[in-house]
Order: structure tokens, then sequence, then C-alpha cells
């Protein structure tokens, strides 16, 4: 298997998706140990210096699939990557089906990936929706990569 580096396209206004693990301790909304943001930044920064349309997305915690949760929301890791980039970011709730627009050298985090049903199943059906929203898609989620999940295995 060959794999290709995400520094060796040309990004320039290509829609890319990343899967990140955001998954970091939230206390009171606030991000209490933001190691797994800040190992996430290189290849997000390295994205949006290439002008691509920059999607993040991964899971927080262990929702219930299919209902949203305060409690599970990217929120606080939204703030936290906006505090390092120095400028909003915005947070999609509802994502799956597209519907939102992101400039170039824009990035927009997704909210948790595990409030989509058929995430924890790995359906085709939402691994299709995710792919059909890039040009590019970005497995950076290492610590994750081992589960069959719609985001890390479809």
């Amino acid at each position: 298997m060959s794999v290709i580096k995400m520094t060796d396209l040309d990004l320039k206004g290509k829609r890319v998706l990343i899967r990140s693990d955001l998954n970091v301790p939230v206390k009171d909304g606030k991000v209490t140990s933001d190691a797994r943001i800040s190992a996430s930044m290189a290849t997000i920064n390295a994205a949006l210096n290439a002008g691509a349309k920059v999607m993040v997305t991964s899971h927080l915690g262990r929702p219930e699939e299919g209902v949203f949760s305060e409690e599970n929301s990217l929120k606080p890791v939204a703030d936290d990557i906006a505090n390092k980039l120095g400028k909003p970011v915005r947070l999609i709730r509802d994502w799956i089906d597209g519907g939102f627009n992101v400039a170039d050298g824009e990035l927009v985090l997704l909210e948790n990936c595990r409030f989509n049903k058929g995430e924890k199943k790995s359906t085709e059906e939402l691994s299709k929706k995710y792919a059909a929203l890039c040009d590019v898609f970005v497995m950076d989620a290492f610590g994750t990569a081992h589960r069959a999940e719609a985001s890390t295995h479809g």
C-alpha cells in the first residue's frame, strides 16, 4: 500500500476533511489538557497555509449515537483552536449532508462525529456522506485508527 502525504498535494481551493483525535478532557466548558489539540495543529496549519477549505472532525467522549449533548460537544475544542489560531473557528452542528460553505484558508470544526447515526457501526451510507464533503481526506487520528467507525474506517 502506498501512502500519499498531504504535503505532496496541491490543496489550494480543495475541500480537505481531517479526521483528528481531539478527544480531550473538558471541565466546566473548558479544555483542561490540550495535548491532542496541539498535536493536530501542524496538520491543520499545513492545510490552512496551503489554501485549503479545511474541515476537521473528531469524537469527544462516548455520547449516545444520534443524540446531541452539550457535555460531548466540540465547542470547547473549537474555542481552544480559535485561541491557538488567533481567529474564530466556526462549529458546524448538522454537517453530514453538507449545506455549509468554507472559504479558502478557513477552518471549520464539524461537531462530534459520534453524534452521527451510523458512526459506531461504520455504515457505508454515512461513510459515503463524509466522502462527498471533501476532495481530500486526511487521517490524522492515529490513536483511533484501529476503530471500525465510519470516520476512521469507512
